[in-house]
């Protein structure tokens, strides 16, 4: 995985620009230790860090390529997972490939066909392709939006990047949030709106999204959606489709020219990913590493979503696929004073040590391995989620992981704040998106909510989980890959009858009975279990008093937004009330109103 940012300035581009553009590349450069290359002519300018995983001596970026007498210039951040196929069309087409790097297969695939070469990608990936010869700049996401792209216009010119911290290192662009910014970051982060950015000025190119970029402006449309079609195949038949559809995916990611490990946390689709990897490294003779997350002194307590610890669970599946496994535990200590990098991390307040924690584990599987697996993206996909099976949570008109949706809000300032206006406004974002699912006049009432579900967990839910780990594990030169992303899936589960998917009421029943064969049997009926958070009274203890030093420093820009009176009432009480998704309750919010504080001190930000 890499870095990329870079500018189009018709006939504009400068030494100064230039520069700039370097030092955009700069604040990422955790994203890509290993090398650093910069491309400019006159119109365009690139960046790229590189972390080398294929092909390492020869796959350095930005990269040229020449075909049918033009030149093609590439930044790409991502990995193709059906390089053989692409490398057996390209050949066809009369392509002469140098490399077994798949950037090379990237920018000449561009070459070849041109932005329907999106159509023939298998992958995760956020690039940009600038077309001397049609002086065009096409930039393009990946299906699910495993890899990020930001951009902005200014003074003429389109910038881009991989982080917002990029982009606000150029001097024209400027860390300004106005109210509905505002409000995301009070009602709904970490998930965010797809289509009002945070940053005025800055937009996120959405997953399934390209664009084009000429002297006449810029053209963007979506190259994949979630397309609801009739569903015809028996149960039997699904169960068998799914089984080669996962299976595939996973194999397809075990490849790497570096040392790759899993994340193995015991739950269903870890272990779903870890068994089919385990199988592929036997194949080869090799053994896999596995590597399970747990927190120092955790006092843990069963809940509606978090059921049953991890570990036990883990050692048992490691046990059963015969990996090399470890057990990282994080302490209070390293789970929060991470908070704060793991805000800068992802340029905004996060999931607290949801994120610090993995923060954390990123960095000790850095020290052995260089790519890594992860089950992420199969509770969207396969409906493991309460408010799919749920239909209350589904029926309160508001983003349902949003429990309490004034939690936040409310300890600040009413006339900052504006949390009435700020909850209409965000309720009619929500009933565009649910009146926008793709639908068939077919469906049941069931399918239907399955569907809005879907879109909902995929669109919303799941990227801010992306974002999670694509910032914590970049930010440590560490490639996390995430197979249930690949969009052949999603497309696929998305036409699935709900009964296939919840059979017995047993959420993912699919994916358990598709994937049975893999999973020890004490795996395959362990109800799910989320990224598990730290239940320590250290921690908690650790977060108030850095939230009350906080608070105190003469110039918090924290304290100057909120209520004073109800701020103390939370830091006084002790009521512990899950308020987002499954695990973020008290601790989680004081840590949050921390990183909140150091997000605005850090960047600076102006309140429009």
């Amino acid at each position: 995985m890499c870095s990329i940012c870079g500018l189009f300035l018709p006939r504009r581009v400068t030494p100064d620009e230039i520069g700039t553009v370097m030092r955009m590349g700069g604040t990422m450069r955790s994203r890509g230790p290993d090398r650093s290359g910069t491309y400019a002519d006159p119109d365009v300018a690139f960046h790229h860090n590189r972390l080398a995983v294929m092909d390492p001596a020869r796959g350095d970026q930005p990269m040229t390529v020449r075909f049918g007498r033009r030149a093609y210039t590439v930044v790409y951040n991502g990995e193709l997972y059906n390089g053989d196929e692409l490398r057996g069309e390209l050949s066809a087409r009369g392509v002469r490939l140098r490399t077994r790097c798949d950037t090379e297969l990237l920018v000449y695939a561009y070459a070849v066909w041109g932005e329907d070469c999106l159509a023939h990608l298998n992958g995760i990936y956020a690039f940009a392709v600038w077309d001397r010869a049609q002086e065009k700049l096409f930039c393009a996401r990946d299906p699910l939006g495993v890899k990020p792209f930001w951009y902005a216009e200014t003074e003429g010119g389109f910038y881009f990047a991989s982080e917002v911290k990029a982009l606000l290192a150029h001097p024209g662009i400027l860390p300004r949030i106005g109210q509905e910014g505002l409000w995301q970051l009070l009602f709904l982060t970490p998930v965010t709106l797809r289509s009002v950015p945070i940053f005025s000025g800055i937009t996120e190119l959405r997953p399934g999204e390209c664009l084009s970029v000429t002297a006449a402006g810029i053209r963007k449309r979506t190259h994949f959606r979630l397309t609801a079609e009739p569903f015809s195949e028996s149960r039997e038949a699904c169960i068998s489709h799914v089984r080669e559809l996962v299976t595939d995916a996973i194999r397809r990611q075990t490849e790497s020219d570096v040392p790759l490990a899993c994340f193995l946390s015991g739950g269903l689709d870890s272990t779903v990913v870890a068994g089919v990897a385990a199988a592929r490294f036997r194949e080869r003779g090799e053994v896999l590493s596995t590597y399970s997350f747990e927190y120092e002194d955790n006092e843990y307590r069963p809940t509606l979503f978090q059921p049953n610890r991890d570990d036990g669970y883990a050692l048992l599946a490691a046990r059963a696929f015969q990996t090399d496994h470890t057990v990282l535990v994080a302490g209070n200590d390293e789970v929060a004073d991470l908070l704060d990098a793991a805000t800068l991390a992802r340029d905004l307040p996060g999931q607290a040590d949801i994120d610090s924690s993995l923060l954390y584990f990123c960095r000790e599987v850095r020290r052995r391995h260089t790519v890594a697996l992860s089950g992420e993206c199969a509770d969207e996909i396969f409906g493991g989620y309460p408010w799919f099976y749920r239909p209350e949570m589904l029926s309160r008109d508001f983003f349902p992981w949003i429990h309490d949706p004034m939690a936040r809000v409310s300890l600040f300032q009413r006339e900052i704040a504006r949390p009435d206006e700020g909850l209409a406004y965000l309720t009619e974002k929500y009933r565009a998106v649910v009146a926008a699912v793709d639908t068939l006049d077919t469906d049941t009432s069931e399918m239907r909510r399955s569907r809005i579900a879907s879109v909902l967990s995929q669109s919303y839910f799941m990227q801010s989980l992306l974002e999670r780990k694509d910032r914590m594990s970049m930010a440590n030169g560490l490639e996390v890959r995430v197979p249930f992303s690949d969009h052949r899936i999603a497309a696929y589960l998305y036409n699935v009858p709900w009964s296939y998917k919840f059979e017995n009421g047993v959420e993912k029943s699919l994916l358990r009975e598709a994937m049975r064969d893999v999973l020890p049997d004490e795996i395959y009926r362990r109800k799910k279990s989320p990224y598990p958070k730290t239940h320590s009274r250290a921690y908690e203890r650790a977060v108030l008093s850095m939230l009350k030093a906080r608070l105190s420093r003469p110039g918090s820009p924290l304290a100057a937004l909120v209520d004073p009176a109800k701020v103390r009432s939370l830091l006084d009480g002790e009521e512990d009330v899950t308020w987002f998704g499954q695990l973020m309750a008290r601790p989680q919010l004081l840590a949050w109103l921390c990183q909140f504080d150091r997000f605005l001190e850090t960047y600076r930000v102006e309140l429009i």
